[in-house]
């Protein structure tokens, strides 16, 4: 059993970002190679919804105007080990947005590459953490306005 003092709960957020066509642009990430939506760690003093904008624009160049609470994810499925060995258990904060702005930019460093992909379609090396998330969103894509 892991004592408490040795876990480490980090509460990071994210955004769904589908364009027209429902396809959802995923980012390639730098460290383990995997696909996610964009999305990162939240730092003292924000709120989730000023780190989910954040992350989106440092990891895509884009803009995000509107967005809306798709889900809170936590437990198992957000346990996370990074390449150099750093252990945590997300509180994931997602968000959907149909509208954002601006010209996509790749920092070749956190993002290696940035895609659209359809909800069918998606890369097999997804983020282990985005799994329940795409299971949630082909389930409630006709929802989403």
């Amino acid at each position: 059993m892991v004592s408490r003092m040795s876990i480490k709960i980090r509460c990071v957020a994210g955004v769904i970002m589908l364009d027209g066509l429902n396809r959802v642009l995923l980012q390639r990430r730098g460290d383990d190679n995997n696909w996610c939506i964009p999305g990162g760690g939240m730092d003292l003093g924000e709120t989730v919804e000023d780190t989910a904008k954040r992350e989106v624009y440092e990891e895509t160049g884009l803009i995000i105007k509107e967005m809306k609470l798709f889900n809170v994810y936590s437990g198992e499925s957000q346990h996370h080990t990074y390449p150099d060995g750093n252990e945590f258990y997300f509180v994931n904060v997602v968000y959907v947005s149909r509208a954002f702005k601006g010209d996509i930019l790749i920092d070749g460093d956190e993002t290696k590459e940035l895609k659209y992909f359809g909800i069918y379609e998606l890369p097999k090396n997804l983020s282990k953490t985005n799994v329940p998330v795409f299971e949630d969103l082909i389930r409630r894509l006709s929802e989403i306005k």
